[in-house]
């Protein structure tokens, strides 16, 4: 007989593990109270009548209750419900102490590769994945049911950032409203900022602002350069009055000018940079930022805007210096480029914005690039005019604008009436379903497939639901950056924010992983084949989409389904289907899940087929979703590169390019840093593999990692081929 643990590991019945057990109670109670040994050995016996060929721990423990019942030792039985009480909470508080402690230690694998841009041995970092542990414990023991609990144990579902859900303030992720802030002013720590009159101050604000944010949430955030873009024209101004006071003609005035709002740019953007790879805000570490470059946001300001995005970009392509005074490749902040008929087309006004972008990509592996024309084909808002805005971090994208009829609810200072609002908006939070244990639960079972789906569905939809209500009990106190002083809102002091999270004001997330794992079990075939596979996964993702839409309309909340980015996930996800259904060839013999729709990365495709299929599939992730290509060295081959940008913009919403830019500082060696078949990193001139001395980034899930990965994602990553070639596209 088999006996499976509460863990899910299964072990061999002992029954002197019964005798000790019900010996330990014995002891506690008076001789008349006790049972004989002949009493213990009848129950011993009795659980081996039941000749099960598995039991839960749990049935065995109920029946040695319901055995001392029937001996009439009531007291004993109370001892012995009273001992296996104490046990669960010594289990529970021994598995948070000893995550604290291997943690301290330096000892925990999970901790020390849970995120790729936290570095979890310095103390800033400790400090916020302590408080996650403890967040993590309390929302296991007191917040969540234990049928959630449970699916996101065993990795059925995953409810994400669980460390951070016991503060019912927290929410994913948000698009700053970077120009109510600029413009009509904000209150940091009591303190009173008022409108700057010059860039280089509005740059240093919009850090301050950022910090304060992301400090008050816990995923990504995105600011425009558009709402920087006005402070260029005041600094201009600025200048050219002081030229003209000095007696200089007009011409000379507007040179001077000129030259000196160009080197403000210049200060103005390399303090954002520094400010933000530098600053450590409340969750142990920099910014999770993006920066949106979105030229048709503006036409009063687009020269300005113009001016500041080249700058970025310039200043991207150098890189960031490292300890050693290297230029390497920064993780932040990350880069969204907008392509529009103004840029995207050679002898277009801004063409020469989208070479440098080119060329940065080349290097940098950023910008990323938003078609504006696919966008506007796809999120359609209440007008039924197509809308172009940035995701809220690296992936996660809001709904179109349904609220113009609302009118302002979040008071915003820059409201604008019957255009469509996006700044200010956010993110609620995100459950996942894996949808390989869908396919593997059902056996192949395509009835029972569509059962087993509908139940995880319904298991998501109710952890969501509880993200949701803890939300609801906020108030604009909580965060008076976000919601009093103009960053998400300016709501009264002790203003509920319940109303921002209905109406489509903000979203929540139904994500999901592993559709390839998923179609390849239910149908043999890839999701790529043009065929069976791929209508099977369009199927699955449509199912998706009916059950959020269902959702969205009987609560009046926004579900969207949304791409995960499982970084850790993907290792746990596959350790747990390896752990329910063993290994399965092309399943579950990796070490790593599929993110989201993606093309497995093992998988050779060129560049072109690969975005125009997932774009079918991006279609149907509107909450979320990024596609990409892994490409070689292109710096000296920047056509290819510019054949890959236009064909996003004709074809796909939101995609980028990967290339590889490491430093060894042990022998100075620049190219690739490798993985051996062990997934251990090593410079592949030197030898060297000490991670403190490897500068590596990688895409990880949208965002570029630096601090390295666990054993799941590094496989991942050691598979990737690459879906470009060294020439020029024909």
């Amino acid at each position: 007989m088999k006996v499976v643990k509460r863990d899910g590991y299964i072990v061999d019945y002992d029954p002197q593990k019964v005798r000790t057990a019900i010996q330990k109670a014995n002891v506690e109670v008076s001789p008349d109270d006790q049972v004989s040994d002949e009493q213990v050995e009848e129950i011993v016996k009795y659980i081996e009548s039941l000749d099960k060929k598995r039991i839960l721990v749990e049935d065995i423990q109920d029946i040695i209750e319901e055995k001392l019942m029937d001996f009439k030792k009531y007291v004993l039985a109370k001892k012995y419900i009273t001992y296996r009480y104490t046990r669960a909470l010594v289990r529970k508080a021994n598995t948070t102490d000893q995550s604290i402690k291997e943690l301290i230690d330096g000892n925990n694998e999970y901790w020390n590769n849970e995120n790729s841009n936290k570095n979890a041995r310095v103390v800033t970092t400790q400090r916020d994945y302590l408080a996650g542990i403890t967040s993590t414990d309390i929302t296991r023991r007191f917040l969540l049911p234990k049928d959630i609990v449970k699916a996101h144990d065993e990795g059925i579902i995953h409810f994400h950032d669980a460390d951070y859900f016991a503060q019912n303030a927290l929410h994913n992720c948000e698009l700053i409203n970077l120009e109510d802030i600029l413009q009509n002013g904000t209150v940091i720590n009591g303190v009173m900022i008022e409108k700057p009159h010059r860039f280089l101050t509005a740059c240093t604000i919009a850090t301050q602002i950022i910090l304060a944010v992301t400090s008050s949430s816990y995923g990504g955030a995105t600011i425009s350069l558009t709402h920087l873009a006005p402070f260029v024209k005041s600094s201009y101004e600025k200048y050219y009055k002081k030229y003209k006071d000095y007696g200089l003609n007009d011409e000379e005035s507007k040179k001077f000018a000129k030259m000196d709002t160009k080197k403000e740019i210049e200060s103005g953007v390399q303090t954002f940079n520094y400010q933000v790879n530098s600053m450590t805000n409340i969750n142990g570490q920099a910014p999770f930022l993006s920066v949106c470059m979105y030229l048709g946001e503006t036409e009063e300001y687009k020269d300005e805007l113009a001016m500041i995005i080249e700058e970025f970009l310039n200043q991207r392509l150098l890189g960031f210096k490292n300890e050693k005074g290297v230029y390497i490749t920064p993780a932040f902040p990350k880069l969204l480029y907008v392509l529009e008929e103004d840029n995207v087309r050679e002898g277009s006004k801004y063409w020469y914005l989208t070479e440098l972008a080119a060329k940065c990509t080349a290097k940098r592996m950023t910008p990323d690039y938003i078609s504006e024309k696919i966008m506007k084909e796809l999120k359609i808002n209440e007008k039924g005019e197509g809308d172009c805005y940035p995701c809220m971090g690296c992936r996660s994208f809001l709904t179109p604008d349904r609220m113009m009829s609302l009118g302002n609810i979040a008071k915003a200072g820059n409201y604008k009436e019957g255009k469509g609002k996006y700044y200010g908006r956010f993110n609620q939070g995100v459950v996942t379903i894996n949808l390989p244990d869908v396919a593997l639960s059902s056996g192949g079972d395509m009835e029972k497939f569509k059962q087993i789906f509908d139940e995880r569905l319904e298991l998501c939809h109710k952890a969501l639901q509880i993200r949701h209500k803890r939300l609801s009990q906020v108030t604009s106190d909580v965060a008076p950056i976000l919601w009093q002083y103009g960053a998400l809102a300016r709501l009264e002091k002790g203003e509920s924010i319940h109303e921002l999270l209905h109406h489509g004001y903000s979203t929540i997330s139904l994500g999901y992983a592993g559709l390839y794992e998923c179609v390849k079990y239910m149908t043999g075939h890839s999701h790529t084949d043009n065929g069976v596979g791929k209508e099977f996964g369009l199927q699955v993702m449509k199912h998706l989409n009916d059950a959020a839409k269902k959702w969205r309309n009987e609560e009046d909340i926004d579900y969207s389904v949304y791409g995960s980015p499982i970084e850790s996930t993907t290792y746990k996800f596959a350790e747990c289907l390896r752990k329910r259904f063993g290994v399965i060839k092309g399943i579950t013999d990796k070490l790593y899940v599929t993110n989201s729709y993606h093309v497995p990365v093992f998988e050779e495709i060129d560049a072109f087929s690969k975005l125009k299929l997932e774009s079918e599939f991006q279609n149907l992730s509107p909450g979320g979703a990024v596609s990409y290509i892994e490409t070689p060295n292109l710096q000296n081959n920047i056509e290819a590169v510019i054949e890959v940008i236009q064909f996003i913009y004709d074809n796909i919403m939101y995609a980028e390019m990967n290339t590889k830019s490491d430093y060894c500082q042990k022998c100075g060696y620049t190219g690739e840093i490798l993985i051996d078949e062990n997934l251990e990193w090593y410079c592949p001139n030197c030898g060297n593999r000490d991670h403190n001395t490897l500068n590596v980034a990688r895409r990880t899930c949208g965002y570029i990692g630096t601090n390295f990965w666990n054993k799941g994602r590094t496989q991942e990553i050691k598979e990737r081929v690459l879906h470009l070639d060294n020439k020029v596209a024909e």
